[in-house]
């Protein structure tokens, strides 16, 4: 398979006042195309912002990423902006949906943005068949004050799978789920990995969620301390 990400040696320090904070200490990894991934390890030990690190939401101390074959670390803000919105689809714990847009219209402002928000893509068949695929089609008109937590959750996977991105990054999308809606959430993603070829490198602290990965990485203190084996599902 292609190597579709690669991270070698990324360092991320943060000051606080006077002190320096060590998040990353020297992480490498490599994703293959069409990977599902979780990452593990205890609150604090660096996983969210390796994530945001990844894609290309901050930028590392120092180190290396490389998405599809495009440097993220040795290029402008301008063309890593364009490579996030080409490349990589997001999907967060809180759910960051458009409270006056409805669900379809969160999918149809985030195909804008995947366009460069000129308004060149406008794909109805596409975003139906996303939200039929979550159970959503008669939720397409509802606002998210309209929705569960669970649908809400549903429209936010949907609006990061509407471009077909290669790489989805999910930070704990199913903490604020019931055990219903986190199975329908990961059921999708699975999918989504299987039918498109998608890489998804999830992070999550639930063990039933990660066991529907190909790949758990586990860290700690701001380290790989363990890369996990490739298997089959």
């Amino acid at each position: 398979m292609r190597t579709i990400l690669q991270a070698e040696n990324l360092e991320k320090v943060y000051r606080v006042g006077s002190v320096d904070v060590h998040a990353l200490r020297g992480v490498s990894l490599e994703a293959e195309e069409g990977e599902f991934i979780a990452i593990m390890g205890p609150s604090g030990c660096g996983k969210s912002t390796m994530l945001h690190l990844l894609g290309g939401l901050l930028t590392p101390s120092s180190g290396r990423i490389v998405i599809d074959d495009e440097d993220l670390t040795a290029t402008t803000d301008a063309r890593r902006t364009d490579i996030r919105r080409r490349k990589i689809g997001f999907v967060f714990q809180r759910f960051n949906l458009f409270p006056t847009l409805t669900a379809e219209g969160n999918l149809r402002l985030a195909e804008r943005i995947h366009a460069g928000g000129d308004g060149g893509k406008d794909d109805p068949e596409r975003r139906r068949e996303i939200l039929r695929l979550l159970q959503l089609e008669d939720k397409m008109h509802h606002k998210p004050l309209e929705l569960s937590g669970g649908e809400q959750q549903r429209v936010a996977l949907a609006r990061a799978l509407v471009n077909r991105p290669a790489i989805v990054l999910a930070d704990e999308p199913t903490g604020n789920l019931d055990s219903e809606n986190s199975a329908i959430v990961l059921n999708m993603f699975q999918e989504m990995n299987f039918r498109f070829n998608q890489t998804i490198i999830m992070i999550t602290h639930n063990p039933e969620a990660a066991a529907m990965c190909r790949r758990i990485i586990q860290m700690r203190d701001g380290q790989i301390v363990a890369p996990g084996p490739r298997v089959q599902i």
